[in-house]
């Protein structure tokens, strides 16, 4: 099994940036997209980004939307997050998750996603 090992999180203040990184154990042609996740206590998980391996075709979240950017790195197998501007409500344990299904292009959808990451936590205050 694809194991999906996430790093980069941590505290910082309002207005300030971080980016997280996703590193999986193989990176083969049958991941199709990857995707980030987060959940905050109280709340249900909500798609962030994805990205669509082939093309490199992104979705995001209307409220990330100019402020966080995934992208990707087949040779070292790892998709990142960078998010500026954060605030306060993005808050939450944030996941990568690799989907499988021959899609054609990048979804938010949990369901479509197979493998997770156990999550790296980013608070903002």
């Amino acid at each position: 099994d694809v194991q999906l090992v996430e790093s980069g999180g941590g505290s910082v203040q309002a207005g300030g940036s971080l980016r997280v990184s996703c590193g999986a154990s193989e990176y083969t042609e049958s991941i199709n997209c990857m995707g980030w996740y987060r959940q905050s206590p109280g709340k249900e998980r909500e798609g962030v980004a994805a990205i669509y391996r082939r093309d490199g075709s992104t979705v995001y979240v209307d409220s990330v939307k100019g402020r966080f950017t995934i992208s990707q790195d087949n040779a070292k197998n790892t998709a990142y997050l960078q998010m500026n501007s954060l605030q306060p409500e993005d808050t939450a344990m944030y996941y990568c998750a690799a989907r499988y299904i021959a899609y054609v292009s990048p979804s938010l959808s949990s369901n479509d996603y197979t493998y997770w990451g156990q999550g790296t936590q980013v608070t903002v205050s």
